[in-house]
Parts: C-alpha cells; structure tokens; sequence
C-alpha cells in the first residue's frame, strides 16, 4: 500500500511536490528540524534522493518534496495527470530504509485524463 499516492497537478510539475502532512511518519523522522533526506528506488531499481521540506514552528507543517524531485520529473518526463506513488521498502544492508517511486502514467485522449497505467 502507498504511503503516498498522488495525481500530478501543475505546482507538482514545475517546482515541488506537497505531501499530506499525516504521510511524514512514514518517512524518516524530522527529529526535531523541518528538513530530511531519504532514498527511494523507481521501478528500474535506480537510486534517487528525495528531501523533504516542512514549515518552520509553523502548526501546519505543509511537507514538499524539493531536492531531488525536479530532476526525477524531468528525467521520467512527467507531465499533469501522471501519478506518483512512495512504498516504504526495506533496509538496505545496515542502512537506512530505501523507499520505493513509481510512476504511473494518465491515459489522455483529445487531452481528458481517462485512466492511469503504470510505467
């Protein structure tokens, strides 16, 4: 089951991706500062490095992807109305635990969304 599932809008695309705020305990603890990185690998097996960026002292932390996230989606060439999905994975080795990306592409006919498959 995804810890995060989310249908891509225009924000998503051209600069950073917000989270739901309930998503941050799955992913690794903020530990008391407002920014963490964490690792990921795509349906290819390739690495990514994701960072997660919150509000500072702020009631409504408001997460976004920011490091990491424009370059994903200009090497997969997403565009709005594709779908990301984050998997909390395994540890690595010793590590820390790597998480999963996947993409999953919006069918569009005549520029309506129709369905999604994955990629």
């Amino acid at each position: 089951m995804a810890i995060v599932s989310k249908q891509l809008k225009k924000t998503d695309i051209e600069k950073r991706l917000t989270i739901p705020s309930k998503s941050l305990r799955c992913f690794p603890s903020l530990a008391g500062n407002h920014v963490v990185t964490f690792k990921a690998r795509d349906e290819s097996g390739r690495p990514w490095e994701f960072q997660i960026y919150t509000r500072k002292g702020k009631k409504y932390m408001k997460p976004v992807l920011t490091r990491g996230w424009r370059e994903f989606v200009c090497t997969k060439e997403l565009t709005i109305g594709d779908k990301v999905e984050f998997d909390k994975g395994e540890k690595e080795q010793g590590e820390a635990v790597m998480y999963r990306v996947r993409v999953v592409r919006a069918v569009k006919i005549f520029g309506f969304v129709l369905d999604h498959k994955s990629s």
